[in-house]
């Protein structure tokens, strides 16, 4: 809902191994930090990130600003590889002969290196939003459409880099009332009452 899409390439040497490196989604904030920190420190790694801001993202759409983001990354390289393993589905054009993996960052250690880095960068992106617009609390939701961030958009309106295509953003009491209202729906309720987890969208 706001802020840039941020994508990431990682080349791992041959023999790279990292115990705790994981999808990116499943990390806790703090270890996802700590091997960001692993990865970009590692001279053997080579690494870049393409970054589309919400801008382009309302003028392009958000399928087309991801695989814009993903070619940028590549295109960062200092050297470009032969083939690439891309997280997700195939990215047409690229740049470079591509295999694409469904779930590749639970698959691949090099999907799941270029997968941190992606986050963290944008996380420490959406930091410094917050620092600029410390009213809508970007430090904690990152710009996606949670409860909060859908509240806070309510109560103070679109800032700059609010992506205007998105109809959260377009019409956020909307948005905020049908969140509550799946939130406090019966089928909901009963899942809570056997303690059966929600899967997040």
């Amino acid at each position: 809902m706001a802020g840039p899409v941020v994508a990431a390439a990682a080349i791992l040497p041959e023999k790279f191994r990292h115990r705790r490196l994981n999808d990116s989604k499943q990390l806790a904030p703090e270890l996802r930090e700590e091997i960001y920190c692993d990865l970009v420190s590692n001279e053997e790694i080579r690494s870049a990130v393409g970054i589309v801001d919400s801008v382009e993202i309302d003028r392009i759409n958000i399928l087309r600003a991801s695989h814009r983001a993903m070619r940028l990354a590549i295109e960062a390289l200092l050297e470009p590889p032969d083939h690439v393993l891309i997280d997700g589905l195939p990215v047409i054009p690229f740049p470079v002969p591509q295999t694409a993996i469904i779930d590749g960052d639970c698959i691949s250690l090099s999907i799941a290196a270029a997968s941190v880095i992606a986050k963290v960068t944008r996380d420490r992106i959406m930091r410094d939003f917050c620092e600029q617009f410390p009213q809508y609390c970007f430090s904690q939701h990152k710009g996606y459409g949670t409860e909060l961030h859908l509240l806070k958009l309510h109560e103070c309106g679109p800032c700059p880099i609010h992506r205007r295509s998105f109809e959260p953003v377009a019409q956020p009491l909307l948005a905020l009332e049908e969140f509550v209202q799946i939130r406090s729906s019966p089928a909901r309720r009963a899942r809570r009452k056997i303690s059966v987890p929600i899967p997040e969208a």
